[in-house]
C-alpha cells in the first residue's frame, strides 16, 4: 500500500464506508508504516497489532454512517489518559495507570477511531523543542536534522510521516502549533475550554488544551466536532458551540504586525516565506491592517517571567521532593523556579495581564484575524542540545501570549523553503472563533498546493461545505417559539434547526404579556437593570427566515440580541408601549421556567 492510498480522514472513511478498504486493512498499514519508520521514540507506548485489527474488524457490526471517523488510527500525546496505556508525561517515575479514558479519548472511540499509541513529548509539555525525553528524540518528517518541535514531539511527525492521519497533541504556550509547522501539517489550537481536559495530565491548568494534528484543516475540523463539547467533570470546560465552516469571508480583515515588529532572529528566508504568505492571503482577497505587537510580546513575557510557572511546579513538586534526578535537568530547572514565586507577585501578573486583555480586544475591534509566522526560524536538533532554553524561548515568539489572551490558534503550511525547511503561518481570533480560522485556513492551505506532512501527496481539492452552511441566519428566541413550546412548529414548518440553548447579557427584562397563546415580551433595559434571560438559537435559510420574520405580529419586533458570550444575533424583542398592564416575570430567568410554575397553580 503505497501514496496512492487515501491518506486523509475525510479519503479514508470513505473507502471505508464505500467498502474498498477495510478499517483492518487501514490499521494493518499504520502499523506497517510504523515498522518501515523505524524511529522508536515516536511512540512510548504502542498497542499490540492484533488487538488493534481486531477492534477495527469489530467495527463491521456498527453502522458506518454514525461514525464520523469509522475506522480512523488515532495517536495520543502520552499526557493524555487512554486506557489500556499507561501514562508517563514522559517522565518514567511519573507514570500510572489509568482507570478511564480521557473525555477527549472517550469521544474518539465513540465516533469509530481505534487508538494504536500514546506518543512521545517534552517531559511534563515543558518545551517546544521535542529533545527533552528520556524516551529518545522523534526524527523530524521532513528534514532528520530538525528538531521536530514539542512539545508534542510524537503526536506531530506521526502525521507528518503519515502513520496516522491524526493524533491529539496539548498547547499551553505552542506545543500544538509549533510542532505542526515544523511537520508541515496543520495544528489547531482550539478555543480554551472547547475541549475538556479531564484525564489530562497538567501543565499550567488554566491555559491548558488538547489540541489536534491532521493533514488537512478539513480534517482537523472534523477531528474538533467530535471531541468538543462541554464537561461538567473539568471546571475549566466552557460550552463553546461551533459555528459552521463558510466559503473564504468577504472583506477579510487581517491583522499583520506593524513595520519593524516582526523578529526572525535574522533568518531572512523565514522573513521572505512570510511575506509570500502575506502576498498569498491578499490574493486570496484579504485586507491587511496593522497592528501594535508590542503587547502581545509582553503577554509572552508573563508566560515564563510570570506566576505561571508556578502552575508547572504544582504538578511535580511532590517528584522533585521525593526523586528529582528522574526529571529532565531542563525541565528541572525552568520548573523549579515556580517555587520562589508569591501570592503578591501572582496578583500583580494578573492586574497587568487584565490592562493587556483589554488591549487585545481593542485589536479585534477592527480586525477578525491576526496572521503570524508559526515560529520565527527552525532550528537542528544539534544547535537546541547545545543551546536548550534560549532557542526553545525563541520559537515561542508568536505562540507563547495565545492562551493568556483566551485566543484560539490554527497553524497551518505556508511553504517548504530552498533549504527544505517547512514554514508555516498561524491564524488567531478571539475565543470561539475556531470555526471563522477553519473557513480562512482551509482556502490558503489549498491555495499552496503543497504536499500533505512529508508524505508527497498533494493536498486535495477542497470539499464543498454542507449545504446552507454559509447562508443560514440565526435567530433568537424566548417564549412560544422555544422547543417543546405552542408556536414551535412555525420554526420546524421552515425546517428551521436548533443550534443551541444560552442566554443573554443580564441587562433584559421578561414580561408575560396579555396575547393569545400566553407569550413573553423581553425588553433590554441597561447594564445592572435586568438579568440573563435563558433562548434558544434557530437557524433558518434566508427565504425562511424572511417568512418567519414577515409573519411576526406585534407588539413583537425582531431586534439585536446581545448574548452573554458577547456574540449580537437577531431575536424576539417587544414594543415597550405594551407594558403596561404585562407581569413582570424577570426573575424565573426565562419563559421555560415561568409556565412550569404556573402550570403548578
Amino acid at each position: 500500500m503505497g501514496a496512492e492510498q487515501p491518506e486523509t480522514i475525510a479519503a479514508i472513511v470513505a473507502a471505508h464506508r464505500a467498502g474498498t478498504l477495510t478499517p483492518a486493512q487501514t490499521v494493518a498499514r499504520t502499523y506497517q508504516r510504523i515498522r518501515d519508520r523505524n524511529d522508536p521514540a515516536i511512540f512510548i507506548s504502542l498497542r499490540d497489532e492484533s488487538d488493534a485489527v481486531a477492534e477495527a474488524e469489530r467495527l463491521a457490526a456498527k453502522d458506518a454512517a454514525t461514525l464520523p471517523l469509522y475506522g480512523v488510527p488515532v495517536a495520543v500525546k502520552d499526557n493524555i489518559d487512554a486506557l489500556g496505556f499507561p501514562t508517563t508525561a514522559a517522565c518514567p517515575a511519573f507514570s500510572y495507570t489509568p482507570a478511564h479514558d480521557s473525555a477527549a479519548v472517550a469521544r474518539l472511540r465513540a465516533a469509530g477511531a481505534i487508538i494504536i499509541g500514546k506518543t512521545n513529548l517534552d517531559q511534563f509539555a515543558t518545551g517546544l523543542v521535542g529533545v527533552r525525553s528520556p524516551y529518545g528524540i522523534p526524527r523530524n518528517s521532513v528534514r532528520d536534522d530538525l528538531i521536530p518541535g514539542g512539545s508534542s514531539s510524537g503526536s506531530a511527525v506521526a502525521v507528518g510521516a503519515g502513520l496516522v492521519p491524526l493524533s491529539l497533541g496539548t498547547d499551553t504556550a505552542g506545543s500544538g502549533r509549533v510542532p505542526a509547522m515544523l511537520n508541515n501539517i496543520v495544528g489547531l489550537k482550539p478555543s480554551l475550554g472547547m475541549i475538556s481536559n479531564t484525564g489530562l495530565v497538567p501543565a499550567c491548568r488554566t491555559l491548558d488544551c488538547i489540541s489536534v494534528f491532521a493533514l488537512t484543516v478539513d480534517d482537523a475540523a472534523l477531528a474538533l466536532s467530535v471531541v468538543a463539547g462541554p464537561d461538567q467533570a473539568d471546571p475549566f470546560s466552557r460550552d463553546r458551540p461551533l459555528q459552521p465552516i463558510t466559503p473564504f469571508p468577504q472583506n477579510l480583515r487581517l491583522g499583520v504586525p506593524r513595520n519593524g515588529q516582526l523578529i526572525f532572529f535574522g533568518d531572512k528566508t523565514a522573513e521572505a516565506a512570510y511575506a509570500d504568505a502575506l502576498r498569498r492571503c491578499t490574493a486570496l482577497g484579504a485586507d491587511l491592517i496593522e497592528f501594535d505587537l508590542e503587547p502581545l510580546y509582553e503577554t509572552a513575557r508573563l508566560l515564563y517571567e510570570g506566576p505561571w510557572v508556578a502552575e508547572r511546579y504544582l504538578v511535580i513538586k511532590d517528584l522533585l521532593a521525593s526523586a528529582p534526578d528522574a526529571i529532565h535537568p531542563v525541565t528541572r530547572e525552568i520548573t523549579a523556579a515556580g517555587v520562589r514565586l508569591t501570592a503578591a507577585d501572582t496578583f500583580s501578573a494578573l492586574y497587568r495581564l487584565q490592562g493587556l486583555r483589554k488591549i487585545a480586544e481593542r485589536t479585534f475591534a477592527d480586525i477578525d484575524a491576526l496572521v503570524l509566522p508559526t515560529a520565527p526560524t527552525a532550528y537542528t536538533t544539534a544547535q537546541v542540545l547545545a543551546n536548550p532554553i534560549e532557542l526553545n524561548s525563541r520559537l515561542g515568539t508568536y505562540t507563547n501570549f495565545v492562551n493568556l489572551l483566551d485566543l484560539c490558534g490554527l497553524a497551518v503550511p505556508a511553504s517548504i523553503r530552498a533549504d527544505g525547511i517547512p514554514f508555516g503561518i498561524t491564524l488567531l481570533a478571539p475565543a470561539g472563533r475556531d470555526s471563522l480560522l477553519a473557513s480562512i485556513g482551509r482556502v490558503f492551505h489549498a491555495d499552496t498546493k503543497l504536499s500533505l506532512g512529508a508524505k508527497g501527496v498533494t493536498h486535495p481539492p477542497l470539499a464543498p461545505l454542507a449545504a446552507n452552511s454559509g447562508e443560514e441566519i440565526p435567530i433568537a428566541v424566548v417564549g412560544a417559539h422555544l422547543s417543546g413550546m405552542v408556536l414551535n412548529g412555525e420554526l420546524t414548518a421552515l425546517n428551521a434547526r436548533l443550534v443551541e440553548a444560552t442566554k443573554t447579557t443580564p441587562d433584559y427584562k421578561l414580561y408575560a404579556l396579555n396575547t393569545t397563546p400566553p407569550k413573553p415580551g423581553m425588553l433590554r433595559v441597561g447594564a445592572g437593570k435586568g438579568a440573563a434571560i435563558e433562548l434558544e438559537i434557530w437557524a433558518l435559510s434566508p427565504s425562511a427566515f424572511g417568512k418567519f420574520v414577515n409573519a411576526i405580529p406585534a407588539p413583537m419586533a425582531i431586534g439585536t440580541v446581545r448574548l452573554a458570550d458577547g456574540r449580537s444575533v437577531k431575536g424576539f424583542l417587544v414594543e415597550p408601549e405594551v407594558l403596561g398592564d404585562a407581569r413582570d416575570i424577570t426573575a424565573y430567568g426565562g419563559w421555560r421556567k415561568y409556565v412550569a410554575e404556573a402550570a403548578k397553580g
